[in-house]
């Protein structure tokens, strides 16, 4: 039986949380003008933000609240819609969610949207952080809110408070409450050992699933986000698996005679689509994970892979090299209407349907280069957002706004990267070695 990595339980006892307790409105003011940050055009200029400390009734309190005000205030930053303000240059320091703000302070040192929390111990290691989001120039509150959680799991309550600012501000849900499954690889380049690796979508958190000892890929959230699937050379046999994060076990999806391929869940959780390999043939299988029955999809010579389900799973993206050359072709989930929609020079794979519907991620390999890219489900609109000499692998954000991806050096080292729509906010994802494959999770904080 394949091995998982001997810290499953603490994989187990960090990632099987929940926020407890309900969210609690703490009222409002009448709004006037407010601060908008508008996501769909493009650049735009970072909004100065302050986000002081989140006052306590003591200093052990007041440190927590540090900590969860540095983690909201990194979240928005790297967003790269915001621009959190020293707090060096902060004038009123003692500003918590009980305090009415003195704006003209906060209006010197140019903040237009200012956090404003406070956290307060309860019964059984329990705390609720509470938080105000107000208009600066406007001198009105915009936002309110209280969430109670346990010490142990303050870095989740912090990305949930981001992700209510990042709502608030932009209209559009956040998307820093997630985690972020990958492949973990070390090792010389041409004997890289890749491990199953899990973490929060800022690195921290960081978990192995597995040891080492089998060569693991393409690894995929189910939509609850409690199971992966993904594939495994086990005993130099390549099958597809299913972890259950909750547990830490993990179970063959199915004993296929020929190699499996990209494995992925539909919209609803209950199939896995994937490529199978059988008599020399490539074609695309959907799989019951209840029955663990198939069905075949594609019946063609040439070979079909990486299928990704449309949100509301009624239609299916993949790559075939049935045209002569490697392109991207969208078909109804049952294998019917299969129409091609790249239409660029060169090759294109990893196709991803964004979860918005609107668009489709893709790598494109043109004239030596690699290239991550989208367009809409029609093949219209084909955009490059970042090119290198080897980027591959796109998997989105919940919010469908930003796309991480993975790169790959000439020596052969890997790392994970981010970017938004716009081509710009390029960014590193920090991992403790090199990385690839990422796969993002969906928003926790709507389970």
């Amino acid at each position: 039986m394949m091995m998982i990595w001997t810290v499953r339980s603490a994989v187990t006892a960090v990632l099987a949380v929940t926020i407890l307790g309900a969210s609690v409105g703490m009222g409002s003011l009448p709004a006037r003008s407010e601060p908008v940050i508008d996501i769909t055009k493009g650049v735009v200029e970072p909004m100065p933000i302050a986000v002081p400390t989140f006052g306590g009734a003591n200093p052990a309190d007041d440190q927590l609240g540090a900590q969860i005000a540095r983690v909201i205030a990194a979240d928005l930053e790297r967003s790269g819609l915001f621009a959190p303000i020293d707090e060096r240059a902060f004038i009123q320091r003692d500003v918590t969610s009980d305090t009415l703000p003195r704006f003209q302070d906060w209006r010197l040192i140019n903040a237009q949207a200012l956090v404003a929390g406070s956290i307060k111990a309860g019964a059984g290691g329990k705390y609720s952080v509470e938080f105000r989001l107000w208009d600066v120039f406007g001198g009105s509150e915009m936002f309110a809110q209280s969430y109670n959680f346990t010490q142990d799991i303050w870095r989740r309550a912090a990305h949930i408070v981001a992700d209510d600012i990042y709502k608030r501000i932009t209209g559009e849900e956040g998307y820093f409450d997630t985690r972020i499954v990958y492949i973990a690889e070390s090792g010389p380049k041409d004997n890289r050992q890749k491990r199953l690796a899990i973490m929060d979508q800022d690195g921290e958190n960081h978990q192995f699933l597995t040891n080492g000892a089998d060569l693991v890929l393409t690894p995929r959230f189910s939509p609850a986000a409690q199971d992966i699937t993904y594939m495994s050379y086990y005993g130099n046999k390549p099958r597809v698996y299913l972890f259950s994060i909750s547990t830490g076990q993990q179970e063959v999806l199915g004993d296929f005679p020929g190699m499996t391929f990209a494995p992925r869940y539909s919209p609803d959780g209950n199939s896995v689509i994937m490529s199978l390999a059988q008599s020399g043939n490539t074609d695309i299988y959907v799989m019951d994970v209840r029955t663990r029955r198939s069905k075949r999809l594609t019946d063609h010579p040439a070979i079909d892979t990486s299928p990704s389900y449309s949100p509301d799973g009624t239609r299916i993206v993949f790559n075939s090299d049935r045209g002569g050359e490697q392109q991207l072709y969208v078909m109804n989930a049952d294998g019917s209407g299969v129409a091609r929609i790249s239409k660029g020079p060169g090759r294109y794979a990893t196709p991803v349907w964004s979860p918005r519907g609107d668009l489709i991620a893709f790598t494109r390999i043109y004239q030596g280069s690699f290239y991550i890219g989208v367009m809409r489900p029609d093949g219209s609109g084909e955009r490059m957002l970042s090119q290198g000499w080897l980027v591959e692998g796109p998997t989105w954000a919940p919010n469908g706004r930003v796309i991480a991806f993975y790169t790959q050096d000439q020596r052969g080292r890997t790392q994970l990267h981010s970017i938004d729509l716009t081509g710009h906010n390029e960014r590193v994802l920090k991992t403790p070695m090199d990385g690839s494959d990422p796969a993002w999770s969906p928003l926790l904080s709507k389970q």
